[in-house]
Order: structure tokens, then C-alpha cells, then sequence
């Protein structure tokens, strides 16, 4: 069950992290991975500042996913 939590978290946080980004959209599968290595992120920078209830994982999911989109923007060149 606790991998089940992790994609649906990491799909909400990547898929807010790319609208609040403005990015493209990655897809489903884009968003979750976006999402976990953003939650990641954003877990190593933030902690535990949102929070450890489900909307304070997806915070701060969409705070690292945002980081993430930001420096894949910067590497690729083009807007993700």
C-alpha cells in the first residue's frame, strides 16, 4: 500500500508542480516520476516544514518538483 501512496502522491505533486511551473505537461507517467524525485528534493531542502499529513507531502512534492522542472529547464534549453 505504501508504494500505491507514493505514485498517487508523486502525480498530484508532479502534475501541481507542472501547472504551477507552466511547464508541458509530462503525462501520467512524467508527473510521477517528476513527482517522487521532487518529493525527494523538496524533502532533503524543506524537511518537514508542510508538514508529514498528506497535503504536506504533496507540497513539498510540488515544491521540489517545481526545483526539478526548473533545472531541467535550465539544462535542456527548452521549456518542460
Amino acid at each position: 500500500m505504501g508504494i500505491l501512496w507514493t505514485l498517487i502522491i508523486g502525480a498530484i505533486a508532479g502534475w501541481l508542480g507542472s501547472q504551477i511551473f507552466k511547464g508541458g505537461s509530462l503525462g501520467l507517467i512524467g508527473n510521477i516520476i517528476v513527482g517522487i524525485i521532487g518529493g525527494v528534493i523538496g524533502y532533503y531542502l524543506l524537511g518537514t516544514t508542510f508538514g508529514t499529513a498528506v497535503i504536506g507531502q504533496i507540497l513539498t512534492g510540488a515544491v521540489g518538483s517545481i526545483i526539478l522542472l526548473a533545472v531541467i529547464n535550465l539544462f535542456s534549453g527548452r521549456r518542460v
